[in-house]
């Protein structure tokens, strides 16, 4: 049973939202009205969202959904020709009355703080194109951008698209390993990255990392430095770039007008096995879609600032950006951690820089609940309208006390979920009904979710898959490179039903639950892993042949990984080996998904065929039911890993 809503809109408060507003000039008066016929005739609905966010053209489109392909493969808005940059940027940039008001709002850890109009973020953009032609970029070319969250991240990022190439953001806390297996996925021609960064007053060498990942790359050809502080980083004369020498260029004016379908960002996210999937997003989707679920799901206006603590390399980061500066708000970019120097720095940005709409994750706030409710006093937070949350799903607990302390019982919290494929969320708490703690008040408009059973049968009350029947704006355009492994991820279990691998719950009062992975992907605080690139990890350790991860519940991050490791024949167990494999986990794939734990055992439960079951392993390590077991070929490696749990 659903618990009872804890915060309602007022009337007056309905009628000042976008999306209300929007309802109304459609000729609608009712959200259950208005949600079905965005979904009955989803190409009446994108046409009319976009030209509700005010999306400039610089050809209009000639028809806004073609679907002659299948749903798989839909064509948005085919024969129009945009550019993202310009309307995230340069359509304010040129207007006199917006030109000179705030685009970014920029703070480091040590304090440094700063922020850029639109214009003078227009100009640094035009530099850093004229820069990337400069040193032989060309439409198309794919650059990685793996950095910290500054505005110089933002620059490579709009000024790639300026120019026609495709970025890729990489998650500024991966180990060599990890950047380096999307380097060569996207098979980047050029790395933009920083010499270094702070994290809890620490210097991060983030260059040994970018030049550790460029040498196993072989498609880069040349790596962008921006120099934040003085570190002693070897410099390679042939492949590296100073970024302030990149910015010297003169501006380059010219936008490229591009297809509505051609690739802006290739963001990549992890799969239960193999390489990670690269989602394949356009100049007319991911952005339109991003601006939309901020713009008219969380009532994101023209003059707000808008803050998700998040990093370029989840989807989070390019949402904040395309969904801040689109709709005309101001971005605030927080380099630093979130409780650092003092456990208030969160609340401290949000007051200092008037935030008015603050995005954070459940683990965020579990590690807030931590240090009390003091900021209450010590900050000033009602610059707030609301606040987002997205990466897991919440527990009660900090739900209520993130509603009752940092939003004093009055502010909307929009739950959010969707993933990087998506381009933004699936389900949300839409501004103008009923909220309730840690569930979703519907479906965003636009997306045809639905709950299906096993057989593929739609059911309320009880879980299930989470599935989309219609395409949208925003849905990625397949894998990169990968056709066949984007059909077989979504739409190989049901025939043109996307099936999106969280388990979810509608009651019949329009709740929604998500309680959930229904695949393996391990999510540490809202950071997701595939088990497989761990294994690896563990596995390319001299002492290590084999190896298995799963996720186990954690209390403050959600989930954490443990591993299990057999070990060559001639290796001995040892505290020290595992402090050691420990210590290379997190040096290779980033503290942040450093593993909690690791268990030498003599073999991990496998199939016939040598499947490793993974479902099983984490069973028997959380002594959960485990099913049949026939299907092992050593069950005997099951009971080994459940005597190890000690629960």
């Amino acid at each position: 049973m659903t618990e009872k809503a804890v915060w309602q809109p007022d009337p007056e408060f309905i009628k000042s939202t976008r999306l209300f507003q929007w309802m109304k000039s459609l000729g609608f008066s009712d959200y259950a009205d208005f949600l079905k016929a965005s979904t009955d005739d989803i190409a009446w609905f994108w046409e009319e969202a976009e030209k509700a966010l005010g999306i400039s053209w610089f050809h209009r489109y000639d028809q806004t959904l073609n679907t002659d392909g299948g749903i798989k493969w839909p064509k948005w808005f085919s024969g129009g020709r945009l550019n993202a940059v310009y309307d995230a940027v340069e359509k304010w940039a040129g207007q006199k009355e917006t030109a000179e008001k705030t685009a970014i709002i920029w703070e480091r850890e040590d304090g440094r703080t700063g922020h850029l109009s639109f214009s003078s973020l227009h100009e640094k953009i035009a530099r850093a194109a004229q820069g990337f032609k400069h040193q032989g970029i060309s439409k198309g070319d794919v650059i990685a951008i793996y950095m910290p969250m500054i505005p110089e991240a933002v620059i490579a990022m709009m000024a790639a698209a300026k120019i026609g190439a495709i970025f890729s953001p990489i998650f500024s806390g991966y180990g060599a390993h990890a950047a380096a297996a999307r380097l060569r996925a996207a098979e980047a021609k050029m790395l933009v990255t920083a010499n270094a960064f702070k994290r809890r007053g620490n210097v991060v060498d983030m260059k040994k990392e970018a030049d550790e990942a460029a040498n196993c790359s072989p498609s880069v050809e040349k790596v962008v430095v921006c120099r934040l502080h003085d570190t002693a980083s070897p410099w390679n004369e042939t492949r590296d770039v100073d970024w302030d020498e990149l910015m010297k260029q003169e501006p380059y004016e010219k936008t490229e007008e591009m297809e509505s379908s051609e690739t802006l960002m290739v963001l990549y996210t992890s799969g239960t096995t193999g390489q990670p999937k690269g989602a394949v997003h356009t100049h007319s989707g991911f952005p339109i879609k991003a601006a939309f679920d901020a713009g008219f799901g969380m009532d994101v206006q023209h003059g707000d600032r808008f803050f998700w603590y998040t990093d370029m390399g989840w989807m989070m980061g390019p949402f904040l950006l395309f969904g801040g500066l689109i709709n005309g708000a101001a971005v605030l970019l927080y380099d630093g951690a979130p409780d650092f120097p003092e456990p208030d720095r969160l609340w401290e940005l949000v007051s200092r820089h008037r935030v008015t709409h603050l995005g954070i994750s459940p683990t965020l706030i579990r590690t807030m609940m931590l240090y009390g409710e003091d900021f209450r006093k010590a900050h000033n937070l009602d610059s707030l309208k609301a606040i987002g949350s997205t990466g897991e799903p919440w527990n009660y607990e900090p739900w209520m006390w993130l509603f009752r302390h940092a939003g004093k019982g009055k502010l909307p919290i929009f739950n959010y979920s969707g993933g990087t494929e998506i381009a933004g969320g699936i389900l949300g708490n839409v501004p103008i009904l009923p909220i309730t703690p840690m569930t979703f008040n519907s479906p965003l408009p636009g997306m045809a979710a639905n709950v299906y059973n096993e057989h593929g049968a739609e059911t309320v009350g009880e879980v299930g898959e989470l599935v989309l029947t219609k395409p949208w704006v925003g849905m990625t355009n397949g894998f990169w490179k990968e056709p066949d492994r984007y059909e077989k991820a979504y739409w190989s279990r049901w025939t043109d039903v996307w099936v999106h691998g969280d388990w979810a719950m509608k009651d019949g009062e329009g709740y929604w639950t998500i309680s959930g992975r229904s695949d393996d992907v391990i999510n540490v605080a809202g950071k997701r892993i595939g088990p497989a690139e761990i294994e690896t990890v563990f596995v390319s350790h001299p002492a290590v042949a084999e190896a298995g991860a799963i996720g186990v519940p954690d209390n403050l991050k959600g989930q954490a990984v443990v591993c299990f490791a057999v070990l060559r024949g001639d290796v001995r167990p040892s505290e020290k080996l595992k402090a050691d494999l420990l210590t290379f986990a997190a040096e290779t794939l980033g503290k942040a998904v450093k593993p909690k734990a690791v268990y030498f055992v003599s073999d991990l439960p496998k199939t016939r065929n040598a499947k490793v079951m993974r479902r099983l392993i984490r069973a028997a390590y959380l002594n959960e039911p485990s099913g049949d077991l026939s299907m092992l070929e050593n069950p005997q490696a099951y009971h080994e890993i459940a005597r190890l749990s000690g629960l």
